[in-house]
C-alpha cells in the first residue's frame, strides 16, 4: 500500500461490472464446468467495465478482487418470464499486509440489446436441445435432474419453474444480463451505501429522468462527502433524499454497520454462541446461504462480537466460484459460500472433523465434536434474551421506505394534477354525509360565533364570512401540496437498530472484561529493548497461561485453556507488550478502560460472578446525540462547473458516465480548506475532552517512528511465513501451486511447534521457570495441547484429499488401510466401492466371464499373488499359535515352579484400531481419531503407526492429490520425526479421558522361587485406581496368571492381596506382582517380599501393595522386571535394629528422608486438584511418609537381644496405649491437663479401632494404618510428645534417638504440624474393612 495519506474521502471508487459486449459471450472457466446446465443457468465471465476515478494513491484499485466479489459467480442472464429482483451485498477485500477495503454492491438484470451477444445465446440454446436429444447424453445428465440455481438468490427459494421458463428465443423473448454497480470505501459504512445505490437504481428505473444527470450525483459521493472523523456525524444526499451516517470515537467501540437484530432473527440464541464458540477458537467456519448479504452478515457480526481480540487468519465471507479449492485449506478460516437450489450433501468438503458448518438458509449450526462451552453461556443467553424482547416490538416491524421519499412523491403527484383550489378545498369529509350540515352553517347558528364575528367586522379583520373561508381553503391547499421538509435528524429505526446492536457488543465485551479481568497480572513483559525482542519473539514466552488458568474457575478451563493458544490471544498479548514501547492498539485501550471501571467498581478487582451489563446506558448517549445533532451537511449535488455532455435517461438501463467529469479531482476552494481546519480543530477539542493523552515515549516523533517501522517489519515478516488471505488477483496454475506448497510449510511448521511445546511442558525448563512448579503439567494444559495436535493431524489429512469419505479423513485413510490388510490377509477381494478407483489390483479384482481365456502373464499374475497369499496367511497362523501357547516356565527359573512370563503386545497400526473400534462409548469417525491418537501417543507408538499408515504408497496415491502435504515426502518424514520426539516423555491422555472404556487386566503373581511358592489358601486380589476398584477377585488355587475385563480403572495406585488361611500350608511367600493394562500396554509392578499367613512374619494374610510404573523397555523382559524389583522398605524393618552409634550417624540422613517426604505431600496439595497426582504413593510409596516415619520408629533401639527379633513397630504402639491407659486409670482426673487426656483418648480409641476391625491385617499393615489415619486427623504429631514421656519409650529406645531426644521429637511435632493445613482423603483400599 502506499504511503500516500487518504485525503478522508467518504467513498475511494464507483465500480461497474457486467458484460463487455466487445468480447462477446465468454464462458466463466473458473466456476467449473457448467455444460450440462442452461444455457441460462450457467455463469460467464464478467467484467469491470468503468471506475471512477482511475487511481487513488492511498488505495491502488484492485481491478481482479473487484470483480470478482461484486459479481462472485459471474454473470447471469435471465429472460422477461424469470424474476430479475435487484440484489444487495457488501464484500471485503482483505489485503496481504491484513489491511482491509469495503465494497458495496448492488446488482440488477438489464436488457441486452446486443443482437451478437443475443445470437450466441440462441446458439448455445440450440446446442444444448441437440444435446439433449441424444440418448447417450440423457443418461450422462440423468443424475442431474432439476439444473441448480447460479445467479444470487433471495433469500425465499422460488418455486419450481417451466421448462419453457428456462428456453431463450430470441424471436420470442428478451434476454437481460446482471450488471452491478458498487462502491468502494475505507469504512464499511454498509447501510450509507446501500441507500444512495439504491437511489440510483430507482433513478434509472423511473420513468421520469432524476433532477441531476447520474455524474453529478457519483461525483459528490466521491469526491465532495468527507470521511466523518471519529465522533461525528454526517448527513449528505442521495438522489432522492438525505443519507445519514455517524462514526464512533476512539474510546467507542469501532464501526459496525449490519444488523445484529438480523443474525439472532436468522440463526437464533443458541445457534450464535455455537457459531461464536467456534470462531474464537479458531475452527475452520464455512458459511452457506442462498443470500451474498447475509454471508457478510453473519461473519461481519461474528469478527466483531469478539472485541477486543480480531480475527488472525484467513478471512473470505464471500468466496469466488475461481476460489473454491481454497476449502482444501488446512489453515483455521472463515469462508462464505453461495448456493443455488443445490442441497447440503451435494457440498464436497475435504474434511469436516474441525469445521463449524453453517447452513444460514436451514438455520442450523454443526460445530467440531468435543467443542467447550462458552463461559457464562446461560447468563449471556439470559442478559441477550431480556434485550431481544425489549427491542421486539420496535425492531420486528418490516423495513419501510423512507417516510421523506414516500412524502416527496406524493408532492410530486399532486403538483402534476390540477390546481384548483377551490376543487380542492371542497374535499369533504369521507365521515360526513350529504343530509348533515356543514361547519358553516353550524357557525352561523351559533350565539358566541354571531359576538366574535360582530367584534371582527368592528375592528377590520374580516367584512364577511367568506373571506375566512377563502383564507381557510387556500391555507388548506397550501398545506396539502407544500413540499416537504428535509429531515435533520437521523431515523428513528436506524438509531434503534445502531442502539441494539450497541447493546448487544457491550454485553459481549462485559464478559470478555469478566473473564480476562486479571490478565496484565500474567503477562510476562520483557526486559530487553523493543528490537532485541521483537527478534527473538517466537522463541519467548509472554503470557504465564499456568498461572492463569489456576486463577480460574473450573467450569470455564474447558474453554480457556485452548483459547490462550490462539493466534487472536496472543496477539491481544503482544499489543499489551508493545504498549510500552507506543501507542497502544485502539482495541486494547477501550479494553483496559472497561477493565479500570471494574476494577473501580470492585475493589479487588474481582467480581463474584458476571455482573449484567450496565454500560451500555452510557454508550447510547453519543448516539442519540450524534442522531440529533448532525455535525456536518455535506455539500449537495450540483452540476459541474465544466460542461459535459450526459447520456439520454432511458428507463432501465444504466447509462455510461463521463469519464471526463468523475476522473478529475476539483480543486477546493479556501472555503473548503477553512472548513476542513475548523473539524480539525473539533477533533483536537474532542480529543482533550475525553483525555487521549499521549505517554513521554509517544512525544518523542524519532523513537515513535522508529517503533512503528520495527512493528510493522515484524507483522510483515510474520504474515509472509502464514497463509493469511488468498489473492484474487493470481489464479493461475504457478500461483496456486505456490499457495499450496505454503501450505505444506505452514502445516510443517505448526507441526514443530505444537510437538516442542508439548515436550517443553511435560519436561523442559521453560515450564519450570513459569512457574508451574515441577517438569511435568498434567491436566487441562495436557488436554487441550493434545486436542490440538488432533486437529492439526486432521487438517494434514484433510489437505489436497481426492475424495471426502467421512467427517475425518484421518480415520477414512486408516479404515482403507485396514480394508487392505485385511485383504492381504485372508484373501478377500477389496470392496471397489471403499477405496478410490485409481487405486487396482489386477490379481485380486479382475474377474473373467464363463468361457474367457487367460494369457500366461496373468496366469503368472495370479499364482504370485495366490502364493504370496498363502505365505501371508500361514504367517499370521503360526503367529496366533504362538500367542496361544500358554506356558508359566521362565528362562533360568530355579526350583519346579513355573511362573509367568510377560509377552509383548502386537504393536501394529491395525491391532490398535481394532481396540479402538470395540469401544461402545464412541460414535462417530472424529471420535475415533481422536481415541487412535491419544491411545497412540500413550503407548509411545503414534509416529511408528502414522509411518505405517502411509508407508502404502499406492494408496496414498489414490487419496490424496500430487500437492497434498502427505505427498511430500520430506515435510512426512520431518513430521514423522517431529512426532517420534514425543516419545520422550510419558502420557496418560487415553487412560484419564475414556473412563468408561471396557479395559482387560493381565495379573501375573511372582511368588519365591525358594521358599513359600504354593499355598494351599484360597488367594483373591483387589486392584485400585484412581477412577475406581475391581472388588475382591477370587484367583483359582495354583493359578499364577489370569485376566481381569473391568471398567478403566485409570492410573493404578495399589493392589490388596491376601488369602482365607486355609489348608495345610497356607503360608504363601510373593515377590511381586505384574499388572498390565492389556489397552494402554501400561505395566505396573507391586512390590511386596512378605509373607501371607498367621504364625509368619507379621501375621498377616494379606497385604497392601503401592504401585510402580515400569518403563515401556523392562516391562518386555520378566527377567529385567525380577531385577529390578526392590525389595519394599517394610521387609528391612524387623531383623537387624540398629544400634546407637549407627542411628546417631544416620539421624540427619533421616531427618532430610523425613523433609522431602513431607515437602512431596505440601507441593501435592499446592497443585490444581486437576494436575495432582498419587497422594497414596507419597504416603505409601517407596521413600513415602509411612516409610519414613518407619525409619524413625526403628531408629535408636537398644539391643535386638531383648526382643529376639520378633519386634515390630506395633508391639511398641501397643506398649505405649498400655500407659496411656494406665495414667488415665492411676492418675486424678484434675491432675492431666485437658490436652494431654484428649490425647491418651484419642491414641488409645485409635489402635482399639485397628485391632478390633481386621483380623487378617499384620501388624505392618495395622502401623500404616496408624500412621494414615494420624495425618490425615492432624493427631499424629500431638502424639509424639506424649509418647516420649511413657515408661515403654524409656526402656525400649536409646537416649540419642527420636523417641528420647526432646530436639529430635520438636523437630517430628514442627515438621507434620505443615501438614495442618491440609485436607486428606484417604483411599478406600487404604482403610479397607476399617471404621478408622
Amino acid at each position: 500500500m502506499s504511503s500516500s495519506v487518504s485525503p478522508n474521502r467518504f467513498a475511494d471508487y464507483f465500480v461497474i461490472c457486467g458484460l463487455d459486449v466487445s468480447s462477446g459471450l465468454e464462458p466463466d472457466r473458473l466456476s467449473g464446468d457448467n455444460l450440462h446446465c442452461q444455457p441460462l443457468e450457467r455463469p460467464y465471465k464478467c467484467k469491470v467495465l468503468a471506475h471512477y476515478p482511475e487511481s487513488v494513491p492511498w488505495n491502488p484499485f484492485d481491478k481482479e478482487a473487484v470483480g470478482m466479489l461484486s459479481l462472485p459467480k459471474g454473470l447471469t442472464f435471465r429472460t422477461q418470464k424469470q424474476t430479475r429482483e435487484a440484489m444487495f451485498h457488501s464484500f471485503i477485500i482483505t489485503k496481504e499486509d491484513g489491511s482491509r477495503v469495503f465494497g458495496s454492491t448492488l446488482t440488477f438484470f438489464e436488457e441486452v440489446k446486443n443482437t451478437r451477444i443475443c445470437a450466441a445465446m440462441q446458439t448455445l440454446h440450440a446446442m444444448h436441445k441437440a444435446e439433449l436429444s441424444n440418448a447417450q447424453s440423457r443418461t450422462l445428465y440423468s443424475h442431474l435432474g432439476e439444473e441448480q440455481e447460479r445467479s444470487p438468490q433471495t433469500t425465499r427459494r422460488r418455486p419450481p419453474r417451466g421448462t419453457s421458463d428456462r428456453f431463450y428465443d430470441i424471436n420470442k423473448d428478451s434476454l437481460y444480463v446482471t450488471k452491478a454497480v458498487s462502491l468502494i470505501t475505507q469504512l464499511p459504512f454498509v447501510y450509507c451505501c446501500r441507500h444512495f445505490l439504491t437511489q440510483l437504481y430507482e433513478a434509472i428505473t423511473s420513468e421520469s429522468p432524476p433532477q441531476l444527470p447520474l455524474e453529478c450525483y457519483i461525483f459528490n459521493i466521491l469526491f465532495e462527502v468527507p470521511l466523518p472523523p471519529p465522533g461525528r456525524s454526517m448527513k449528505f444526499f442521495g438522489v432522492s433524499s438525505p443519507i445519514f451516517c455517524q462514526r464512533p470515537s476512539v474510546i467507542e467501540l469501532p464501526v459496525f454497520d449490519f444488523s445484529l437484530w438480523e443474525l439472532f432473527k436468522i440463526l437464533g440464541l443458541e445457534n450464535v454462541l455455537k457459531l461464536f464458540t467456534s470462531v474464537l477458537l479458531e475452527h475452520q467456519v464455512l458459511l452457506y446461504s442462498s443470500d451474498y448479504q447475509r454471508l457478510m452478515l453473519i461473519a461481519e457480526s461474528c469478527t466483531n462480537l469478539m472485541f477486543p481480540f480480531s480475527w488472525q487468519h484467513v478471512y473470505v465471507p464471500i468466496l469466488p466460484a475461481s476460489l473454491h479449492h481454497f476449502l482444501d485449506a488446512p489453515v483455521p478460516f472463515i469462508m462464505g459460500l453461495q448456493h443455488g437450489r443445490e442441497d447440503r450433501s451435494q457440498l464436497k468438503l475435504p474434511s469436516e472433523a474441525n469445521m463449524c458448518f453453517v447452513d444460514i438458509d436451514a438455520c442450523s449450526v454443526e460445530i467440531p465434536e468435543f467443542l467447550p462451552a462458552f463461559p457464562y453461556k446461560q447468563e449471556i443467553m439470559d442478559e441477550l434474551s431480556q434485550l431481544i424482547a425489549k427491542y421486539h416490538p420496535v425492531l420486528d416491524k418490516p423495513v419501510s421506505t423512507n417516510s421523506y421519499t414516500q412524502t416527496l412523491g406524493r408532492y410530486k403527484r399532486l403538483k402534476s394534477h390540477d390546481p384548483d383550489t377551490n376543487r380542492l378545498g371542497k374535499v369533504s369529509n369521507g365521515n360526513t354525509t350529504p343530509q348533515s350540515p356543514s361547519k358553516l352553517q353550524v357557525l352561523q347558528q351559533s350565539e358566541a360565533w354571531a359576538r366574535i364575528a360582530a367584534i371582527a367586522k368592528k375592528t377590520g379583520v374580516w367584512t364577511s364570512l367568506e373571506d375566512l373561508t377563502d383564507t381557510t381553503n387556500k391555507n388548506i391547499t397550501e398545506k396539502v401540496i407544500s413540499e416537504p421538509k428535509e429531515p435533520t435528524t437521523m431515523p428513528a429505526r436506524d438509531l434503534d437498530e445502531l442502539a441494539f446492536n450497541n447493546c448487544v457488543r457491550e454485553i459481549f465485551l462485559n464478559c470478555f472484561v469478566h473473564m480476562f479481568r486479571n490478565y496484565e497480572a500474567f503477562v510476562i513483559q520483557p526486559t530487553q529493548d523493543m528490537e532485541s525482542w521483537l527478534n527473538n519473539r517466537e522463541t519467548m514466552h509472554n503470557f504465564d497461561k499456568a498461572a492463569f488458568l489456576s486463577d480460574q474457575p473450573d467450569g470455564h478451563l474447558p474453554f480457556l485453556s485452548p483459547f490462550t493458544e490462539t493466534q487472536m490471544f496472543a496477539t491481544l498479548i503482544d499489543n499489551k507488550i508493545m504498549s510500552q514501547w507506543e501507542e497502544a492498539d485502539t482495541f486494547l485501550r477501550v479494553f483496559e478502560a472497561r477493565l479500570k471501571s471494574l476494577r473501580d467498581k470492585y475493589e479487588e478487582g474481582r467480581s463474584p460472578a458476571l455482573v449484567p451489563c450496565t454500560t451500555f446506558r452510557d454508550t447510547e448517549a453519543p448516539l442519540e446525540k450524534r442522531a440529533t445533532y448532525i455535525d456536518h451537511i455535506a455539500t449537495r449535488p450540483h452540476m459541474p462547473p465544466m460542461p459535459f455532455e450526459h447520456a439520454k435517461h432511458e428507463m432501465g438501463v444504466f447509462p455510461n458516465l463521463s469519464a471526463s467529469v468523475l476522473n478529475s479531482e476539483p480543486i477546493y476552494s479556501k472555503s473548503r480548506n477553512r472548513e476542513n481546519a475548523m473539524w480539525r480543530r473539533k477533533d483536537r477539542l474532542l480529543q482533550h475532552s475525553e483525555h487521549l493523552k499521549l505517554n513521554s515515549d509517544q512525544r518523542e516523533f524519532a523513537i515513535a517512528e522508529k517503533h512503528a517501522k520495527l512493528w510493522q517489519k515484524y507483522i510483515q515478516e510474520a504474515r509472509s511465513k502464514v497463509i493469511r488471505q488468498p489473492r484474487l488477483a493470481d489464479m493461475n496454475a504457478a500461483h496456486m501451486a505456490q499457495t499450496n506448497w505454503k501450505f505444506v510449510e505452514t502445516l510443517l511448521k505448526e507441526c514443530k511447534s505444537k510437538t516442542k511445546r508439548m515436550l517443553v511442558d511435560k519436561m523442559g525448563r521453560e515450564a519450570v521457570e513459569l512457574g508451574h512448579g515441577e517438569v511435568s503439567i498434567t491436566g487441562v494444559e495436557e488436554n487441550t495441547l493434545i486436542a490440538s495436535l488432533c486437529d492439526l493431524l486432521e487438517r494434514i489429512w484433510g489437505h489436497g484429499l481426492q475424495t471426502k469419505k467421512g467427517k475425518s479423513a484421518l480415520w477414512s485413510h486408516m479404515l482403507s488401510f485396514q480394508e487392505v490388510e485385511e485383504c492381504n490377509d485372508t484373501s478377500k477381494p477389496i470392496d471397489p466401492n471403499f477405496l478410490t478407483p485409481v487405486l487396482t489390483f489386477p490379481p485380486l479384482r479382475r474377474q473373467k466371464t464363463v468361457g474367457s481365456r487367460l494369457n500366461l502373464v496373468e496366469i503368472k499374475a495370479m499364482l504370485e499373488c495366490y502364493f504370496s497369499l498363502c505365505n501371508l496367511s500361514s504367517m499370521a497362523l503360526e503367529a496366533e499359535r504362538t500367542i496361544k501357547e500358554k506356558t508359566h516356565r521362565r528362562k533360568g527359573s530355579r526350583g519346579g515352579i513355573d511362573l509367568p512370563t510377560l509377552r509383548p503386545l502386537p504393536r501394529s497400526l491395525t491391532f490398535d484400531m481394532k481396540n479402538v473400534q470395540q469401544m461402545s462409548d464412541i460414535k462417530t469417525d472424529v471420535g475415533y481419531a481422536r481415541a487412535f491418537v491419544r491411545l497412540a501417543l500413550e503407548k509411545k507408538m503414534l509416529s511408528a503407526h502414522l509411518k505405517e499408515l502411509l508407508s502404502d504408497t499406492e494408496l496414498l496415491r489414490s487419496l490424496y492429490k500430487r500437492y497434498a502435504f502427505l505427498r511430500c515426502e520430506d515435510e512426512r518424514e520431518q513430521f514423522l520425526f517431529h512426532l517420534l520426539s514425543l516419545n520422550a516423555v510419558d502420557y496418560f491422555c487415553f487412560t484419564n479421558t475414556f473412563a468408561n472404556t471396557m479395559v482387560s487386566y493381565r495379573v501375573m503373581i511372582f511368588p519365591s522361587t525358594k521358599m513359600g511358592s504354593q499355598t494351599s489358601a484360597n488367594p483373591w486380589v483387589n486392584v485400585a485406581g484412581h477412577l475406581g476398584e475391581t472388588g475382591v477377585v477370587e484367583i483359582p488355587k495354583g493359578l499364577l496368571e489370569f485376566t481381569i475385563q473391568h471398567k478403566n480403572l485409570g492410573v493404578l495406585t495399589t493392589l490388596r492381596i491376601g488369602h482365607d488361611n486355609g489348608g495345610m500350608t497356607p503360608r504363601w511367600m510373593v515377590e511381586h506382582v505384574l499388572v498390565r493394562n492389556e489397552l494402554t500396554g501400561h505395566a505396573y509392578k507391586f512390590p511386596c517380599g512378605r509373607w501371607l499367613g498367621k504364625g509368619v512374619d507379621d501375621g498377616s494374610i494379606e497385604r497392601l501393595l503401592v504401585a510402580e510404573l515400569v518403563p515401556q523397555k523392562v516391562a518386555t523382559d520378566t527377567e529385567d522386571l525380577l531385577t529390578s524389583c526392590r525389595t519394599p522398605p517394610r521387609c528391612r524393618s524387623p531383623s537387624v535394629p540398629r544400634g546407637s552409634t549407627e542411628a546417631a550417624n544416620n539421624i540427619p540422613e533421616l531427618q532430610e528422608m523425613l523433609g522431602h517426604a513431607v515437602n512431596n505431600i505440601v507441593k501435592h496439595f499446592y497443585k490444581p486438584e486437576k494436575e495432582r497426582g498419587n497422594l497414596t504413593y507419597l504416603l505409601c510409596g517407596e521413600k513415602g511418609l509411612v516409610n519414613c516415619l518407619e525409619a524413625v520408629f526403628l531408629c535408636g533401639f537398644r539391643s535386638s537381644r531383648l526382643f529376639r527379633n520378633k519386634f515390630f513397630i506395633w508391639d511398641y504402639l501397643e506398649r505405649v496405649k498400655v500407659s496411656f491407659e494406665t495414667i488415665m486409670e492411676d492418675s486424678p482426673s484434675n491432675s492431666i491437663p485437658d490436652v494431654a487426656k484428649a490425647g491418651y483418648w484419642l491414641y488409645c480409641n485409635l489402635l482399639n479401632k485397628i485391632n478390633n476391625a481386621s483380623q487378617t491385617v499384620g501388624k505392618d499393615g495395622k502401623f500404616q494404618i496408624f500412621v494414615c489415619a494420624g495425618i490425615r486427623d492432624h493427631c499424629l504429631q500431638r502424639w509424639f510428645p506424649l509418647m516420649a514421656n511413657t515408661t515403654a519409650t524409656a526402656q525400649m529406645y536409646e537416649e540419642n534417638s527420636f523417641m528420647r531426644n526432646p530436639s529430635l521429637t520438636n523437630f517430628l511435632v514442627q515438621i507434620l504440624d505443615t501438614l495442618n493445613e491440609f485436607t486428606f482423603t484417604l483411599e478406600t483400599s487404604l482403610t479397607r474393612g476399617l471404621d478408622v
